[in-house]
């Protein structure tokens, strides 16, 4: 039945790895993914794609909004303040993203334009300026005026400015994982949800990965993209992870100026905000607004998902109306989600220092999802070639070994 099924979906190799496994009476998979959320649909499905045989495990049910990845939107940046070193990534991640909707047919990624405010002395917007000029981005910088004559409604200061990028946009996460997913079914790879695995093992062939209810599953590949539970798999290999409570919270505009049809995306840089604010137009379920990295530390098993008014919701409503003014006129729902963080803030992948078919890849909440679609590519490479021909040596462990040495 299993031949049958997946035969015509897989090439002739991946074909003969399915008849081994049968006759042998004992199931392994050529890749096993641990976690299915942004970056992990996204790997299932790449690894899928290569006609290799290919199973992804996740704790919680399918469609879950547990992890990092869910929120109904995603800023989507090429001008990357972060690190210029991620913008040729964005590029591959962009073609991707348009990819995957040509296959799923379905809206994903949709250019608003992303517009940035801050002092002309505001590092965001200068680090953004810098990654445009160095990659040679479209962007532009605007004065005051400028903005106030696109977006008359806001309430930009007199010693503000504004940096735009019309190559920038929003895309929406859930249908993302969801094609993701898709494009792994047509493919032969298999999914196993409500999955929690206790721990895995190596073999003379790989891994065998033991579940929370008892079965075991084995691969020659191991991939964890586990989000805020990969926490201990990095600490393990002496780097720290920090899990920080953010709040994301959407309001019913007083306005239709804030409609997605005619406003952008936005980040703004305050001195007197607790971290910077950033947030998106009205796509018909509200406003959403956050602050980036602000919030306690926490863990994923001790999680505070209660939504508190006075602590979470009315700062972000205040500053909202300072910069937004009619935006934040109702409050709708609010979502705690988690940032996993490294010392660095930046992303960890890389193959394991004592397993290479071993793949790790976390660290990417707070700014990770946009890259979903390239990081899907990047660990297909590292667990199916040995490498990738990213540039991804920025991403790598050895850079916390080399700064302890420093």
């Amino acid at each position: 039945m299993i031949l049958r099924r997946y035969a015509p979906k897989l090439r002739p190799h991946a074909i003969r790895a399915v008849r081994w496994k049968r006759q042998n009476g004992h199931v392994q998979y050529d890749v096993a993914v641990a976690g299915l959320g942004g970056m992990g649909s996204a790997i299932l499905a790449h690894c899928a794609r290569r006609g290799v045989s290919a199973i992804g495990l996740e704790q919680f049910e399918r469609g879950h909004d547990l992890g990092a990845s869910s929120g109904k939107t995603h800023l989507f940046r090429k001008a990357y303040f972060e690190e210029p070193a991620y913008v040729p990534l964005l590029h591959q991640a962009y073609e991707l993203w348009r990819e995957l909707e040509r296959d799923g047919r379905e809206e994903i990624l949709r250019l608003t334009g992303v517009l940035s405010v801050g002092e002309e002395s505001s590092e965001i917007l200068n680090r953004t300026l810098k990654a445009a000029r160095e990659h040679d981005l479209p962007v532009e910088l605007l004065s005051r005026r400028n903005v106030l004559a696109r977006y008359p409604t806001l309430r930009i200061r007199d010693d503000e400015v504004a940096v735009f990028e019309s190559d920038a946009g929003v895309l929406k996460p859930e249908r993302a994982i969801a094609a993701h997913l898709q494009v792994a079914a047509a493919h032969g790879a298999e999914m196993r949800f409500c999955a929690g695995i206790r721990d895995w093992s190596t073999h003379h062939d790989g891994f065998e990965i033991h579940l929370a209810d008892g079965a075991r599953v084995s691969a020659r590949a191991l991939i964890l993209a586990l989000g805020p539970w990969f926490k201990h798999t990095l600490e393990s290999l002496g780097v720290p992870i920090r899990v920080q409570r953010n709040v994301q919270a959407w309001f019913t505009p007083a306005m239709r100026a804030y409609d997605a049809a005619r406003f952008p995306g936005f980040l703004v840089d305050r001195r007197e905000l607790p971290a910077p604010l950033y947030g998106f137009p009205d796509f018909g379920d509200g406003v959403k607004v956050a602050f980036h990295g602000f919030g306690e530390l926490t863990d994923a098993e001790h999680f505070d998902r209660a939504v508190d008014l006075a602590r979470d919701i009315e700062p972000l409503a205040r500053f909202m109306e300072e910069w937004m003014p009619g935006a934040a006129d109702t409050f709708l729902e609010a979502k705690p989600c988690m940032y996993t963080l490294t010392p660095d803030e930046h992303f960890v992948i890389d193959r394991h220092p004592e397993h290479a078919k071993l793949i790790l890849c976390g660290g990417f909440s707070g700014h990770g999802f946009k890259f979903a679609s390239v990081i899907g590519e990047i660990a297909a490479d590292l667990a199916l070639d040995g490498g990738s021909r990213h540039p991804i040596s920025f991403l790598s462990l050895g850079r916390f070994a080399a700064s302890e040495r420093n």
